[in-house]
């Protein structure tokens, strides 16, 4: 039985990983060794990122709602629990849309926060 040489099988792997490596500084975008650490480091540091996005944009949504019902006399903690009890269903994406967008909606979103 004939020997199985994997030079082939390595030098795809090889490739691979230093096509995801361009662009990258010093030894780091043609030495395969340095190369496949940082290329692990950065796609762990994607998978992390793309979990910490969603994070980020709840934190800018927030804002925005407070300043939005601050202007109009509430806090934003009092507005959503408001909200909740009015039995309005509306998320904090399409509050802080509306707010920037369309501040009459927002008021009118408010007085029925007030209401409840």
């Amino acid at each position: 039985m004939a020997r199985v040489k994997s030079a082939m099988t390595t030098r795809a792997r090889h490739k691979k990983v230093l096509k995801q490596a361009k662009g990258y500084y010093g030894a780091k975008h043609y030495r395969f060794r340095n190369a496949n650490q940082a290329v692990l480091k950065s796609l762990s540091y994607a998978y992390v990122g793309r979990k910490d996005k969603k994070s980020n944009f709840r934190k800018l949504w927030i804002s925005r709602i407070n300043a939005a019902a601050r202007m109009n006399g509430l806090t934003y903690s009092k507005l959503i629990s408001g909200l909740k009890k009015a039995n309005v269903t509306i998320n904090r994406k399409m509050l802080s849309e509306i707010a920037i967008s369309d501040p009459k909606a927002f008021t009118e979103i408010t007085k029925i926060a007030k209401n409840a």
